[in-house]
């Protein structure tokens, strides 16, 4: 099971972030785009896919496995709703490599069946972005994850902070996922410096 490309993992809602957080040397990129005409979308994954090609950026497409394909997109994630509808022969033979949320045993049981270059575990710590059915799993449970995934990559996902970050690295987590952390931040560039210090230390 290969590595991951670095320790933190931005969640991004639109391709202009890629060319920021990029450019300051974030190199793992998830582009997550909801509720956009097809039109737009295909055009954000295009710019998206050329900033990152332009800084070295590893993207990964959010939910749009077909999109991903078309466009030449080379990551994408999946949630566990995406496992009931995506065409995981087609993901296999185009060459996609991907990631799977798990928020629970049960998930994460089915995820590891798809063999996925990485799972996710989420939400750590309470987070107000996104309605989560699932309460906060904690450290701990980063720790047994890790036991239960051996050398496939984990990502901890869900409130989690620059001061958080070691913790979740400690814990287990191969990479730690942030949103607002990044987007959210009135210097998203010197964010991204912060998170390179603080996980590569």
């Amino acid at each position: 099971m290969s590595g991951l490309p670095q320790k933190f993992y931005p969640v991004v809602d639109n391709a202009q972030w890629v060319n920021r957080l990029g450019a300051a040397g974030a190199r793992f990129i998830q582009l997550r785009v909801k509720d956009l005409p097809e039109p737009e979308l295909r055009a954000q994954v295009r710019l998206a896919r050329d900033y990152a090609a332009k800084h070295g950026v590893c993207l990964v497409l959010n939910d749009f496995w077909q999109i991903a394909l078309e466009e030449g997109v080379s990551y994408i994630h999946l949630g566990q709703e995406d496992l009931d509808t995506a065409d995981m022969d087609a993901i296999r033979k185009g060459g996609l490599q991907f990631g799977i949320s798990t928020h629970c045993h049960e998930e994460l049981e089915r995820a590891l069946t798809f063999a996925p270059d990485y799972v996710a575990l989420g939400p750590i710590w309470e987070t107000r972005l996104k309605k989560m059915a699932f309460g906060p799993q904690g450290v701990d449970r980063l720790r047994e994850w890790k036991q239960l995934v051996g050398d496939m990559p984990l990502v901890a996902i869900g409130g989690i902070t620059l001061e958080r970050a070691p913790l979740c690295l400690t814990a287990g987590a191969d990479c730690v996922s942030a949103v607002s952390a990044f987007t959210q931040h009135d210097d998203p560039e010197g964010q991204v410096k912060a998170w390179l210090a603080a996980t590569e230390a």
